[in-house]
């Protein structure tokens, strides 16, 4: 995080403005600005070539760049050039003329020495004799110099991802660097990087194809992509037949010049790649009945390492990334880490504890640590997600000061149960954001670590994942709606970044509701809340904004949004509106409606144009630069690993009679009997809408339908003028919809009720429209059909009580945003006082018993204690402690039904029975118990509660 000081201007202020400060001009307007690239020419990138070898080539890179930009090449000199402005690249101790800067004064070394990963940027007047002005980018150490260089390539407007998602430049004739002293400070978060995994068949061909697989050449994209980002970490792809250090041997050695810490997965241990033990190892992994084996083996692996910068992972899983024998003792891996620790004091010559290691708590080797295995102080304790981004476990308050420290492993990708999901983005940044957040304070610091699948199309939450890990401080929950528009605007410009920014948004939510590989034909319901086409319908809004930009955006910029954001918009869209055409089919079937012939027809037609949007971005899109790159198959799950192929979803074809028949389904109505014949063998319709009041003021459709293959006409005819219909006649193939509503200025003031007549071929059919008006003055969220439904960010009241405050997290949720408390490592407090508290409002108006489902996000109990609590009460009862983990089971992590469910929808609803209420307004209270406890929404349910998979919409407010 760059911070620009000038002045007095308040250091910690300007971290909140986050990273997009700028400090680039075009026009020399500022007499102090230094001319980095002006009429006379570009400014000498002046280096010593004593520096580090990773910081010569990244001012290649800058040199690139700038070219890039203004199609001006600067000249790169290891010795002093005879200009009057040059650019001093340099690291502390490794400069001769940095270090001349610092001793003669003329540059505060203050936010350098002894720092990590830092740099600085400004102007010094007349640094050395001949010299009029120079730039200096100063690092504290290797990452901190090339952090410099690469904030200055972005700045000037060269993005992180030029090559992974062929982000263009703005051409610029000149550039000018405003004055003043910019200084990153250090990360907050020691390691941070990207785990490369589930890569093939995607990421896996793509190699083959551009680089020969995955080598040095490939690497190189890799590690200059993470320092772009101002990471410093990478675990490699593992995959079968993948060896990092051994397909290669410039892998290892690159990614040291380059400055990228290496290290190896959770199941990796000793620096050996899987893969590794196939090619190499004899006998069993088994270290109870080969242990001499797997000890040269290891061995290996650090000898291999030398003096390459590496985090060793210890430990052991068993073979293939699975668990351990039920049998093995937590003595064997006790056993098997200490004699890991001696192979490295015996290879490195050194202690141990002067090569930095890492034991990865993953699966059931957490249950290890539960049990209370404990290693040397000096190793990290890697905790992880349940790899679908709900942390695990943090550590307790009194283990705060393990000198070891402690790491976060993380998922934007995941190859297991219930269901892998791998072929697009589904992460929200919102809940990352949340998680981390909650992660780090709880001491979580020193190592996160996400698996990013094939990297692409992960590219925007991993630049936030980094962007965090820089300073998880410098963004709170309210900054992150800004967050989108200013990444946008680095990629695109300003232009359009708002509603490219919003594209991203919605589509990450979107897609955060259910995985692509999850999405059946009966996710969304057809029947309640018309659900599955208010879901269509925000995804076809959605995908006419991305059209739009993309459109509007100059030809230069359309490759790039089409891989952030349209690609994804279209190829979701069609994927969503080929399952609804799917539950669509079953839903007419079952009525014996031809409309299911024609959403049958509709599957085949989403299913082939599937393929065809992959196909486009294989072979046309930049000329088949990522080709293979959506060749992950996404349709036709049936367990938890993907399908050889994709499978379209099954459809059934009904015969229907020559004639055309009318039928027709009532919104919220009974369903037929088998057959549709009712007991005098008539056919069998629902006769009655439901009830209309003017407070809700509902429309409720009549699904006019065809009975056979010949054109339907129909007319529809109101009795009474105050009962409105939206088609009062047409002819349909298949079926329409036609809404009824009520003319409020013109219908009765008093309950009572009309009739519409609905005709078609032979037969006319009169269903019956019941008004009613409540008997009481409503107030806040309005009882509709026996259903409250309330948005936790929409409460009356949220109070704070002693430095523990209700905040808002924006888009989090699968509808809307989400309250939750904040600090997060709070102590938990009991309903009362001196605990916060959310009121809401709300109106029902019949006497009723009250029941609530409370949406919480599938928050894990971290704390590892009898679970995480909340408070909830109506009126003035007595508040019930609900806790949201009651009944499950802890130790267990062999995808238990409860966890199953929670990551399937990404909700855990909580039921709460509560006392009789009489007609009239009402008040829910919710009470803070525990922090990392995440409120979605409230559905009060007053006899009306419908299945549907993201629960009724939202009431209406009066206030």
């Amino acid at each position: 995080m760059v911070v620009f000081i000038m002045g007095q201007v308040d250091v910690l202020a300007q971290q909140k403005l986050g990273l997009n400060t700028s400090i680039i001009s075009e026009t020399n307007a500022n007499e102090d600005a230094y001319p980095l690239v002006s009429q006379e020419g570009a400014a000498v990138l002046w280096y010593d070539e004593q520096d580090y070898k990773g910081v010569i080539r990244a001012i290649g890179d800058l040199q690139t760049d700038i070219e890039r930009v203004t199609d001006l090449r600067p000249e790169m000199s290891g010795n002093q050039p005879e200009v009057k402005h040059a650019v001093i690249v340099g690291t502390v101790g490794k400069s001769a003329v940095l270090d001349e800067l610092i001793s003669n004064g003329k540059l505060d070394a203050d936010q350098l020495t002894g720092k990590w990963e830092s740099f600085v940027i400004t102007a010094v007047q007349n640094p050395v004799d001949g010299v009029e002005q120079a730039l200096v980018i100063a690092g504290s150490d290797k990452r901190g110099t090339i952090y410099g260089i690469y904030e200055l390539s972005e700045q000037i407007g060269v993005s992180p991802w030029y090559y992974w998602m062929d982000v263009p430049v703005n051409k610029k004739d000149q550039l000018f660097v405003e004055p003043g002293f910019y200084y990153s400070g250090e990360p907050k978060v020691k390691y941070r990087g990207i785990f490369i995994n589930d890569e093939a068949p995607a990421l896996t061909n793509w190699a083959k194809e551009k680089f020969g697989g995955f080598n040095h050449q490939f690497y190189e994209k890799v590690f200059e992509l993470i320092l772009r980002n101002r990471g410093n970490y990478l675990w490699p792809a593992m995959w079968i037949p993948t060896a990092f250090n051994d397909d290669d041997p410039l892998n290892p050695k690159l990614a040291d010049e380059y400055g990228v810490v290496m290290s190896t997965s959770h199941h990796e241990p000793m620096m050996r790649a899987h893969d590794e033990w196939s090619r190499y190892g004899e006998g069993a992994w088994n270290y109870e009945t080969n242990k001499e084996t797997l000890q040269e083996f290891w061995r290996g692996g650090i000898e291999r390492m030398g003096e390459y910068e590496s985090v060793v992972t210890v430990g052991m899983r068993g073979d293939g990334d699975e668990a351990l024998s039920e049998e093995t003792a937590i003595d064997l891996l006790q056993t098997i880490i200490d004699d890991q620790r001696e192979i490295i004091e015996e290879v490195t010559g050194e202690p141990a504890v002067e090569t930095p290691q890492v034991w990865a708590l993953y699966k059931e080797v957490q249950d290890y640590y539960d049990e209370g295995m404990r290693v040397d102080e000096d190793i990290m304790i890697l905790f992880s997600d349940d790899n679908w981004g709900n942390v695990r476990y943090l550590p307790k308050k009194e283990d705060w000061d393990y000198k070891g420290g402690y790491g976060m492993y993380y998922h934007f990708d995941y190859v297991g149960g219930p269901v892998s999901y791998r072929w697009q983005n589904v992460t929200q940044i919102e809940k990352v954001w949340e998680q981390m957040n909650l992660t780090y304070q709880w001491q979580v610091d020193d190592l996160w670590i996400v698996n990013v699948g094939d990297i692409k199309p992960m590219e925007f939450p991993i630049s936030f994942f980094l962007d965090l890990a820089w300073n998880p401080e410098a963004i709170d929950a309210a900054d992150l709606p800004q967050y989108y528009v200013n990444w946008a605007e680095k990629q695109f410009g300003a232009t359009y970044a708002e509603e490219i920014a919003e594209v991203v948004k919605l589509y990450s939510k979107y897609s955060a509701r259910r995985t692509h590989e999850m999405i059946t034909p009966e996710t969304f319901s057809i029947e309640n809340y018309r659900e599955a086409d208010r879901v269509l319908e925000e995804w076809k809004q959605l995908y006419e904004k991305a059209q739009s930009i993309y459109d509007k955006l100059p030809e230069s910029h359309q490759s790039a949004f089409y891989q952030l954001g349209l690609f994804p918009v279209e190829s979701t869209y069609n994927l969503n509106k080929m399952y609804v055409a799917a539950g669509k089919n079953k839903y007419y079937a079952e009525r014996g409606a031809a409309a299911a012939n024609y959403y049958a027809d509709q599957v085949i037609e989403l299913f082939e144009k599937d393929a065809q949007l992959a196909e486009y971005y294989h072979e046309e899109l930049e000329d088949g630069k990522w080709n293979h790159m959506m060749s992950q198959t996404h349709i036709g799950y049936t367990y938890w690993n993907h399908p050889p192929v994709n499978k379209m979803p099954a459809v059934s074809y009904v015969q229907t009679q020559e004639e055309a028949e009318l039928g027709f389904l009532i919104e919220y109505g009974a369903q037929p009997p088998w057959g549709w014949i009712d007991v005098e063998g008539d056919w069998w319709f629902q006769f009655e809408m439901p009830a209309f009041n003017p407070v809700n003021d509902q429309d409720y459709y009549i699904d006019i339908l065809n009975r056979g293959k010949e054109p339907l006409s129909y007319s529809i005819t109101s009795k009474q003028e105050w009962i409105e219909v939206s088609s009062t006649e047409g002819t349909i193939d298949y079926h329409e919809k036609v809404y009824v509503s009520i003319d409020w200025e013109k219908a009765p003031k008093e309950q009572t009720s009309g009739e519409i007549v609905i005709s078609g071929p032979i037969k006319e059919h009169t269903v019956k429209v019941l008004i009613e008006y409540p008997d009481v003055e409503p107030q806040g969220f309005v009882e509709y059909d026996g259903v409250i439904s309330i948005n936790a960010a929409d409460y009356q009241q949220a109070v704070s009580k002693n430095g523990v405050e209700w905040i808002t997290v924006p888009n989090l949720g699968r509808t809307n945003s989400s309250v939750t408390i904040e600090p997060a490592n709070a102590e938990r407090k009991i309903p009362g006082e001196n605990a916060p508290y959310l009121e809401y409002e709300f109106t029902v108006f019949d006497s009723t018993e009250i029941k609530v489902d409370t949406y919480l996000s599938p928050t894990l109990n971290y704390k590892k204690n009898e679970g995480l609590k909340y408070g909830i009460a109506i009126n003035e009862e007595e508040p019930q402690i609900i806790n949201m983990h009651e009944g499950e089971e802890v130790a267990d992590w062999e995808y238990p039904a409860w966890w199953n469910n929670s990551v399937t929808d990404h909700i855990k609803i909580k039921k709460s029975q509560h006392q009789s209420v009489p007609p009239g307004t009402h008040t829910l209270k919710v009470w803070m118990v525990d922090p990392g406890v995440v409120f979605q929404k409230f559905v009060i349910d007053a006899g009306g509660v419908k299945p549907s998979y993201l629960g009724p919409p939202v009431s209406e407010f009066v206030e």
